[in-house]
Protein backbone atom coordinates (compact mmCIF):
# COMPACT_ATOMS: atom_id res chain seq x y z
CA UNK A 1 0.00 0.00 0.00
CA UNK A 2 1.16 3.37 -1.14
CA UNK A 3 2.36 5.65 1.82
CA UNK A 4 0.26 8.42 0.78
CA UNK A 5 -2.57 6.00 2.38
CA UNK A 6 -1.53 5.79 5.80
CA UNK A 7 -1.71 8.37 8.54
CA UNK A 8 0.76 11.15 8.82
CA UNK A 9 0.37 12.82 11.52
CA UNK A 10 3.27 15.13 11.63
CA UNK A 11 1.95 16.80 8.37
CA UNK A 12 -1.68 17.11 9.92
CA UNK A 13 -3.10 19.89 11.50
CA UNK A 14 -5.03 17.50 14.00
CA UNK A 15 -7.57 17.72 12.10
CA UNK A 16 -9.01 14.32 13.55
CA UNK A 17 -8.81 15.97 17.10
CA UNK A 18 -10.88 18.90 15.84
CA UNK A 19 -13.59 17.90 13.06
CA UNK A 20 -14.60 14.63 14.23
CA UNK A 21 -17.47 14.44 17.19
CA UNK A 22 -17.38 12.02 19.53
CA UNK A 23 -19.64 10.40 22.70
CA UNK A 24 -18.89 9.43 26.05
CA UNK A 25 -18.34 5.73 26.08
CA UNK A 26 -16.07 2.79 26.02
CA UNK A 27 -13.67 4.17 23.32
CA UNK A 28 -14.31 8.08 25.09
CA UNK A 29 -14.20 9.58 28.38
CA UNK A 30 -15.92 12.51 27.62
CA UNK A 31 -18.48 14.10 24.68
CA UNK A 32 -17.02 16.61 22.42
CA UNK A 33 -18.82 18.27 19.43
CA UNK A 34 -17.72 18.69 15.73
CA UNK A 35 -15.33 21.56 15.12
CA UNK A 36 -14.47 21.98 18.73
CA UNK A 37 -10.69 20.87 19.42
CA UNK A 38 -10.19 17.68 22.09
CA UNK A 39 -8.77 19.22 25.49
CA UNK A 40 -5.54 16.86 24.90
CA UNK A 41 -4.53 18.89 21.84
CA UNK A 42 -1.53 21.10 22.14
CA UNK A 43 -0.91 24.54 20.16
CA UNK A 44 1.57 22.63 17.98
CA UNK A 45 -1.28 20.25 16.74
CA UNK A 46 0.41 17.20 18.82
CA UNK A 47 -1.53 15.18 21.88
CA UNK A 48 -0.48 15.97 25.36
CA UNK A 49 -1.24 12.16 26.27
CA UNK A 50 -0.07 10.35 23.31
CA UNK A 51 1.60 7.96 25.16
CA UNK A 52 -1.26 7.49 27.43
CA UNK A 53 -4.45 7.10 25.31
CA UNK A 54 -5.66 3.85 25.88
CA UNK A 55 -5.13 3.74 29.44
CA UNK A 56 -6.92 7.57 29.91
CA UNK A 57 -9.73 5.96 27.78
CA UNK A 58 -9.38 7.64 24.70
CA UNK A 59 -8.99 3.94 22.55
CA UNK A 60 -11.36 5.58 20.07
CA UNK A 61 -7.91 8.23 19.25
CA UNK A 62 -5.43 5.08 19.20
CA UNK A 63 -8.11 2.91 16.62
CA UNK A 64 -8.84 5.54 14.29
CA UNK A 65 -7.20 5.40 10.66
CA UNK A 66 -7.85 8.63 8.38
CA UNK A 67 -6.18 7.02 5.91
CA UNK A 68 -3.74 9.78 4.84
CA UNK A 69 -7.01 12.08 4.58
CA UNK A 70 -5.15 14.52 7.12
CA UNK A 71 -2.33 15.13 5.43
CA UNK A 72 -4.16 15.86 1.69
CA UNK A 73 -6.33 18.07 3.54
CA UNK A 74 -3.47 19.67 4.92
CA UNK A 75 -0.82 20.17 2.53
CA UNK A 76 -2.23 19.60 -0.33
CA UNK A 77 -6.17 21.10 -0.47
CA UNK A 78 -4.89 23.76 1.76
CA UNK A 79 -1.53 24.62 0.94
CA UNK A 80 0.08 23.77 4.53
CA UNK A 81 -2.63 26.98 5.54
CA UNK A 82 -3.06 25.92 9.31
CA UNK A 83 -7.00 26.10 10.51
CA UNK A 84 -5.85 28.36 13.33
CA UNK A 85 -4.33 30.53 10.79
CA UNK A 86 -6.81 30.60 8.61
CA UNK A 87 -9.68 30.96 10.93
CA UNK A 88 -12.10 31.80 8.05
CA UNK A 89 -12.04 28.50 6.53
CA UNK A 90 -11.65 26.35 8.99
CA UNK A 91 -15.54 25.37 9.54
CA UNK A 92 -15.23 23.95 5.54
CA UNK A 93 -11.89 22.31 6.29
CA UNK A 94 -13.38 20.25 9.41
CA UNK A 95 -16.53 19.77 7.03
CA UNK A 96 -14.43 18.63 4.32
CA UNK A 97 -11.88 16.03 5.96
CA UNK A 98 -14.60 13.38 6.56
CA UNK A 99 -15.48 13.19 2.96
CA UNK A 100 -12.16 13.00 1.69
CA UNK A 101 -11.28 10.66 4.46
CA UNK A 102 -13.83 8.14 3.03
CA UNK A 103 -12.75 8.99 -0.58
CA UNK A 104 -9.77 7.95 0.81
CA UNK A 105 -10.69 4.46 2.68
CA UNK A 106 -12.26 3.78 -0.65
CA UNK A 107 -8.79 4.14 -2.61
CA UNK A 108 -7.30 2.23 0.17
CA UNK A 109 -9.52 -0.46 -0.80
CA UNK A 110 -9.54 -0.15 -4.83
CA UNK A 111 -5.58 -0.28 -4.51
CA UNK A 112 -5.54 -4.07 -2.76
CA UNK A 113 -8.48 -5.33 -5.14
CA UNK A 114 -6.05 -4.14 -8.28
CA UNK A 115 -3.31 -5.92 -6.90
CA UNK A 116 -5.08 -9.08 -6.75
CA UNK A 117 -5.05 -11.36 -9.53
CA UNK A 118 -8.16 -13.14 -8.99
CA UNK A 119 -9.34 -9.33 -10.32
CA UNK A 120 -7.87 -9.86 -13.80
CA UNK A 121 -10.90 -9.82 -15.88
CA UNK A 122 -12.23 -6.30 -14.52
CA UNK A 123 -9.01 -4.81 -13.48
CA UNK A 124 -9.46 -1.91 -16.25
CA UNK A 125 -12.80 -0.98 -14.26
CA UNK A 126 -11.24 -1.22 -11.07
CA UNK A 127 -8.45 1.23 -12.85
CA UNK A 128 -11.29 3.44 -14.00
CA UNK A 129 -12.51 3.84 -10.58
CA UNK A 130 -9.21 4.21 -8.86
CA UNK A 131 -8.50 7.63 -10.91
CA UNK A 132 -12.27 8.45 -10.61
CA UNK A 133 -11.76 8.79 -7.00
CA UNK A 134 -8.49 10.46 -7.13
CA UNK A 135 -9.23 13.24 -8.88
CA UNK A 136 -12.57 13.75 -6.43
CA UNK A 137 -10.00 14.33 -4.02
CA UNK A 138 -8.06 17.12 -6.16
CA UNK A 139 -11.71 19.13 -5.98
CA UNK A 140 -11.47 22.64 -4.69
CA UNK A 141 -12.85 22.99 -1.08
CA UNK A 142 -16.32 23.66 -1.73
CA UNK A 143 -16.65 21.32 -4.98
CA UNK A 144 -15.91 18.63 -2.24
CA UNK A 145 -18.63 19.55 -0.11
CA UNK A 146 -20.83 18.89 -2.70
CA UNK A 147 -19.73 15.33 -3.64
CA UNK A 148 -22.40 12.97 -3.94
CA UNK A 149 -20.61 10.66 -1.61
CA UNK A 150 -23.21 8.02 -1.13
CA UNK A 151 -23.62 7.67 -5.07
CA UNK A 152 -19.65 7.24 -5.51
CA UNK A 153 -19.47 4.65 -2.86
CA UNK A 154 -22.21 2.56 -4.19
CA UNK A 155 -20.08 2.44 -7.45
CA UNK A 156 -16.99 1.90 -5.99
CA UNK A 157 -18.87 -1.51 -3.31
CA UNK A 158 -20.43 -3.03 -6.54
CA UNK A 159 -16.51 -3.54 -7.56
CA UNK A 160 -15.73 -4.68 -3.87
CA UNK A 161 -18.24 -7.08 -3.94
CA UNK A 162 -17.63 -8.45 -6.80
CA UNK A 163 -13.65 -8.51 -6.08
CA UNK A 164 -14.63 -10.54 -2.61
CA UNK A 165 -16.45 -13.10 -4.52
CA UNK A 166 -13.90 -14.14 -6.90
CA UNK A 167 -10.84 -13.73 -4.18
CA UNK A 168 -12.95 -16.08 -2.29
CA UNK A 169 -14.11 -18.28 -4.84
CA UNK A 170 -12.60 -21.35 -3.92
CA UNK A 171 -14.51 -21.54 -0.18
CA UNK A 172 -17.88 -20.78 -1.89
CA UNK A 173 -19.02 -24.17 -0.81
CA UNK A 174 -17.79 -23.74 2.98
CA UNK A 175 -20.03 -24.08 5.96
CA UNK A 176 -21.05 -20.58 7.24
CA UNK A 177 -21.12 -19.67 11.00
CA UNK A 178 -24.82 -17.10 11.26
CA UNK A 179 -22.54 -13.96 11.51
CA UNK A 180 -25.05 -13.06 15.22
CA UNK A 181 -22.58 -15.90 16.49
CA UNK A 182 -19.31 -13.65 16.15
CA UNK A 183 -20.04 -11.08 18.99
CA UNK A 184 -18.27 -12.42 21.81
CA UNK A 185 -17.85 -16.16 20.42
CA UNK A 186 -15.59 -18.41 21.33
CA UNK A 187 -14.34 -19.45 17.83
CA UNK A 188 -10.44 -20.95 18.52
CA UNK A 189 -8.58 -23.00 16.13
CA UNK A 190 -11.42 -22.71 13.43
CA UNK A 191 -11.20 -22.91 9.72
CA UNK A 192 -12.96 -20.14 8.98
CA UNK A 193 -11.15 -19.47 5.26
CA UNK A 194 -12.84 -17.55 2.38
CA UNK A 195 -15.50 -16.44 5.26
CA UNK A 196 -17.60 -13.26 4.52
CA UNK A 197 -17.17 -11.28 7.54
CA UNK A 198 -18.31 -7.74 5.55
CA UNK A 199 -20.08 -5.36 8.58
CA UNK A 200 -20.06 -7.93 11.10
CA UNK A 201 -20.01 -7.26 14.92
CA UNK A 202 -17.48 -9.71 16.05
CA UNK A 203 -16.53 -7.64 18.99
CA UNK A 204 -14.44 -9.72 22.05
CA UNK A 205 -14.52 -12.79 19.89
CA UNK A 206 -11.85 -15.23 20.58
CA UNK A 207 -10.66 -16.05 17.23
CA UNK A 208 -7.02 -17.28 18.77
CA UNK A 209 -5.44 -19.71 16.43
CA UNK A 210 -8.13 -19.64 13.69
CA UNK A 211 -7.23 -19.41 9.87
CA UNK A 212 -8.90 -16.34 8.30
CA UNK A 213 -6.83 -16.94 5.36
CA UNK A 214 -8.55 -15.16 1.94
CA UNK A 215 -11.23 -14.03 4.33
CA UNK A 216 -13.27 -10.55 3.48
CA UNK A 217 -13.04 -8.03 6.73
CA UNK A 218 -14.26 -5.02 4.81
CA UNK A 219 -16.32 -2.98 8.06
CA UNK A 220 -16.08 -5.61 10.20
CA UNK A 221 -15.99 -4.27 14.00
CA UNK A 222 -12.54 -6.40 15.55
CA UNK A 223 -12.70 -4.35 18.80
CA UNK A 224 -11.01 -6.58 21.62
CA UNK A 225 -11.16 -9.36 18.72
CA UNK A 226 -8.34 -12.10 20.04
CA UNK A 227 -6.04 -12.70 17.60
CA UNK A 228 -3.34 -14.23 18.58
CA UNK A 229 -1.65 -16.94 16.78
CA UNK A 230 -4.39 -16.18 14.09
CA UNK A 231 -3.90 -16.69 10.24
CA UNK A 232 -4.76 -13.03 8.44
CA UNK A 233 -2.09 -12.67 6.25
CA UNK A 234 -3.77 -12.86 2.87
CA UNK A 235 -7.29 -11.41 4.66
CA UNK A 236 -8.89 -9.23 2.15
CA UNK A 237 -9.69 -5.34 3.01
CA UNK A 238 -8.08 -5.69 6.45
CA UNK A 239 -6.88 -2.40 7.72
CA UNK A 240 -4.78 -0.78 10.26
CA UNK A 241 -8.04 0.70 12.34
CA UNK A 242 -9.27 -3.12 13.03
CA UNK A 243 -5.76 -4.17 13.71
CA UNK A 244 -5.19 -1.43 16.45
CA UNK A 245 -8.16 -2.44 18.06
CA UNK A 246 -7.99 -5.98 18.02
CA UNK A 247 -5.63 -8.20 20.42
CA UNK A 248 -2.80 -10.04 19.05
CA UNK A 249 1.06 -11.14 20.09
CA UNK A 250 4.12 -12.20 17.78
CA UNK A 251 2.37 -15.12 16.54
CA UNK A 252 -0.63 -13.48 14.44
CA UNK A 253 0.10 -13.43 10.55
CA UNK A 254 -1.21 -9.97 9.31
CA UNK A 255 -0.67 -8.40 6.04
CA UNK A 256 2.75 -6.98 5.09
CA UNK A 257 1.37 -3.48 4.98
CA UNK A 258 -0.09 -3.40 8.13
CA UNK A 259 1.93 -2.55 11.16
CA UNK A 260 2.06 -4.57 14.35
CA UNK A 261 1.45 -2.95 17.40
CA UNK A 262 3.75 -2.31 19.72
CA UNK A 263 1.38 -3.38 23.08
CA UNK A 264 0.68 -7.24 21.80
CA UNK A 265 2.80 -9.52 23.25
Amino acid sequence: MINRLKSDCQNCFALCCVALPYEKSADFPLNKNAGDACPNLCSNNLCSIHDQLRDRGFRGCVTYECFGAGQHVSQVIYKGNDWRDDTTRAEEMFAGFPIVQQLHEMLWYLEQAITLTETEPFKESLREVYEQTVELTKEQPEDILNIDINSHRSTVNSLLIKTSQVYRAEFTNQVKINEQDYLGANLKGLNLQGQDFRGTLMMASDLSHSDLSKSDFIGADLRDAKLYGAKIGDALFLTQSQINSAIGDQSTEIPSYLKRLRHWL
